[in-house]
């Protein structure tokens, strides 16, 4: 890929519109480059949570992340090409069982707090979900494959997964949201 990026700034945008990776042109604000934005900054969210101490499994699982987010971006760059496999949704299924099993069962709703690390993977998990909004919209107005809207889904489950092992990680819990339900039920 050496010479591929040579030239960074093109200015071949100032008028407005982008090109894609089959050399069509469309405007920057059309569906499918939100959708491409999107997961674009929900890879770069993840490099921001990669920053943190986290487990070795959960870093290497979100590597991995990375690189199918990046073939999804590939993917949605160019018009009826497949690049993201059903093999990836079925990891994030995996992946979600695994890191499941070990917590506890919600009694409540949890807040999107607790340490750095488990902070910042909801802000992933919001971020997949509007990404996925943005494939959904892209998919009424053009075929795409469903593995694009499938893995933001279980992405984004398994964001939520993580951020409660993460606020685990050095002894910490979830942050449960203070309802008048659960206060009458004699929680705090």
């Amino acid at each position: 890929m050496g010479n591929r990026l040579s030239q960074i700034a093109t200015r071949t945008g100032d008028a407005g519109t982008t090109g894609l990776g089959d050399n069509t042109r469309v405007p920057k604000d059309h569906l499918r480059v939100h959708a491409m934005g999107d997961v674009d900054e929900l890879n770069s969210h993840i490099g921001v949570l990669l920053c943190e101490d986290l487990p070795p499994e959960v870093r290497l699982l979100l590597v991995e992340i990375q690189h199918q987010l990046f073939n999804l971006g590939g993917e949605l760059s160019i018009p009826g090409y497949e690049l993201l496999k059903a093999e990836a949704v079925l990891a994030l299924d995996e992946a979600l069982a695994q890191h499941n099993e070990q917590l506890p069962r919600l009694q409540e709703f949890i807040l999107p707090a607790g340490n750095r690390a488990a902070s910042q993977a909801h802000v992933c998990r919001t971020v997949a979900r509007r990404a996925e909004r943005a494939v959904v919209a892209l998919g009424h107005a053009e075929d795409i494959k469903d593995a694009p809207r499938q893995y933001l889904n279980r992405l984004s489950d398994l964001m939520f997964v993580l951020a409660r092992v993460l606020n685990r990680m050095h002894g910490g819990d979830d942050v449960y949201w203070k309802s008048e339900r659960l206060a009458q039920a004699g929680g705090e």
